[in-house]
């Protein structure tokens, strides 16, 4: 099992916003660059959409919810048909998303018992509270040629982490790393 974090990053490490959702002054950043830019598999997630379980906050999870149900093809389809794990103190019903569960106990703790790989999407902090616990054992970063001088950044301290690849994904770069 490998918990795997993917996300969108500007130049400046800012993972705030990219969509322009939130509402935020520096949001929609990565859709500056079309929407070719951010659709289908651009982290190469392939069959552990199959296979594996995205975990998803509360506010990314009613984003995905509202935008993925009714999209068809190849990508849309893996990701509807996934196993969906939802951290959210507030939410109690997570019906409107095929496939998602609420997260019961303890998120560290239910990540460590989980038997297949559990994929990130989004979801800064937890994605954070998953590299503080030191169970994030790669992340994908797709970064996108802007610099946003201000928001959220994934890493909120230094990180230790070993370049596994980079491949240009139109005008962004895909670059993953392993933790050591």
């Amino acid at each position: 099992m490998s918990v795997i974090v993917v996300e969108f990053l500007t130049l400046d490490g800012v993972v705030e916003d990219p969509d322009g959702s939130g509402g935020t002054a520096i949001g929609g950043w990565a859709f500056r660059h079309g929407p070719e830019a951010v659709a289908g598999d651009k982290f190469r997630l392939g069959e552990r959409l199959d296979t594996g379980t995205l975990l998803l906050g509360r506010t990314t999870w009613e984003l995905f919810a509202k935008l993925w149900p009714g999209r068809t093809g190849e990508f849309p389809d893996r990701l509807n048909a996934a196993r969906k794990l939802v951290a959210s103190r507030t939410l109690a019903d997570v019906s409107g998303w095929q496939n998602s569960t609420l997260l019961q106990g303890d998120l560290a703790e239910e990540v460590r018992r989980h038997e297949h790989d559990v994929i990130v999407i989004g979801s800064i902090g937890i994605a954070q509270e998953l590299g503080r616990a030191g169970l994030v054992d790669e992340y994908r970063l797709l970064v996108f040629p802007s610099v946003a001088g201000a928001g959220r950044r994934l890493f909120e301290a230094p990180a230790d982490l070993a370049l596994v690849s980079v491949t240009r994904v139109g005008p962004a770069v895909l670059s993953t790393y392993r933790t050591r």
